[in-house]
């Protein structure tokens, strides 16, 4: 059994052995009911401590009776159905609760709000956004409603319905919570590429500048913002704005160095190229940052210096990658000179398969790694949480 699932059964098991306890001393010993209660109590116990979790939550529910006691621990029962993948019993236990008359106001919000969870989880989306739109309305508490926010945010992102989830969480979440503040500059962002694709760059550019307001750090809205700069041919002003992405986070300079590149070909300046990945490659040792400047070199210098530039950049930083290059150069080397070396080309087979099995870029959340740079991450839904990876056999 998890150890999260567990600890929660045990406060459950011991909320509930309190209250029994309680009934049973306001109760005469010859109350046949108490007896009862506590039979069922110990027979969940034995389900717990035998790691049956379905058979203790069930005898725990059904030795509880609901009221103003035990709403807190019925509704704690009821999330563990939807921990265990059973949110429809969730929401029997939460719909049962909702129709007490006892609840008071706080107990009420609280359980809609493990209801809308419970419809969440389901995927009873409209269902889930009329209680939180409710509660949002009417609920007294402020944590409640601020709760509500971030799940109808939620529920708006799976949706995509982008603006939606910005106007719900803007500015209060977004002040407040880093990851509310990352995926509403995601969301602008998300916009802006819409409006981008259906010729109305004015309002992307707005929505654009807007991600940049809610977050500094958004390094896919100066890209977007360069990508437009290079559409419409101009060229010195995509440099520009890929120039503030290395402020923003260094780690991102490999996703930089495709435009760039592109941008100084466009502009037919190569020597501009150089000096600006001379100058990346003093604040990081990327391997792609090295490999593109050793190839302009080579272009304009000669194979010797690429191969004297990678192998000092090697010495200050090792990579596999930058290894697999390297060993590309000598066979070129040798065959410019005719003296093919066997044992190079059984070394580059092996750097090359071993760079062909490794992914890219990583969640720094939940660890899912693959080829391709997601903005949100395809597993945790996470936003602006996937990276380059670095290291030996990274970047």
């Amino acid at each position: 059994m998890p150890d999260a699932l567990l600890l929660t059964l045990l406060v459950a098991a011991v909320a509930i052995g309190w209250w029994l306890g309680r009934r049973e001393r306001r109760g005469s010993r010859g109350d046949e009911s108490s007896t009862s209660l506590s039979r069922d109590y110990f027979v969940g116990l034995n389900y717990l401590l035998n790691e049956e979790p379905d058979r203790a939550i069930e005898t725990f529910v059904g030795a509880l009776e609901v009221n103003s006691e035990t709403i807190d621990t019925h509704i704690t029962l009821g999330n563990l159905f939807r921990t265990r993948g059973e949110a429809d019993r969730a929401v029997k236990i939460h719909q049962n609760l909702l129709a007490r008359p006892t609840l008071t106001a706080a107990q009420s919000d609280q359980v809609q709000l493990e209801l809308s969870r419970d419809f969440l989880n389901l995927g009873l989306l409209d269902r889930a956004e009329r209680l939180l739109q409710q509660l949002i309305r009417e609920s007294s508490r402020d944590e409640i409603r601020h709760a509500a926010k971030r799940l109808l945010a939620d529920l708006f992102d799976r949706e995509g319905e982008w603006q939606a989830a910005f106007d719900v969480a803007h500015p209060t979440l977004t002040r407040q919570h880093d990851d509310v503040r990352r995926a509403a500059a995601h969301w602008l962002c998300e916009l802006a590429d819409q409006e981008r694709h259906s010729a109305s760059p004015g309002l992307a550019r707005k929505h654009l500048r807007q991600a940049l307001s809610v977050d500094p750090r958004c390094v896919r809205a100066n890209l977007l913002l360069a990508a437009m700069a290079q559409d419409t041919g101009h060229y010195r002003d995509a440099i520009r704005l890929l120039m503030r992405i290395p402020d923003q986070d260094l780690e991102f300079i490999p996703t930089v160095l495709e435009p760039l590149h592109h941008a100084y070909q466009l502009l037919g300046d190569e020597e501009g190229l150089v000096a600006h990945l001379e100058g990346l490659l003093d604040r990081a040792h990327f391997t792609s940052l090295i490999i593109m400047l050793a190839e302009t070199q080579r272009r304009r210098h000669g194979i010797q210096t690429a191969i004297d530039l990678v192998s000092e950049q090697l010495n200050r930083s090792p990579s596999l990658g930058a290894l697999d290059y390297l060993l590309d150069l000598y066979q070129h080397q040798q065959h410019e000179h005719g003296t093919p070396d066997s044992r190079i080309q059984l070394l580059k087979q092996h750097t090359h398969t071993l760079l062909q099995a490794r992914p890219r870029h990583r969640c720094g959340r939940c660890g899912f790694a693959g080829e391709p740079l997601h903005w949100q991450c395809p597993r945790c839904r996470s936003w602006g949480t996937t990276r380059p990876i670095t290291g030996i056999e990274g970047e």
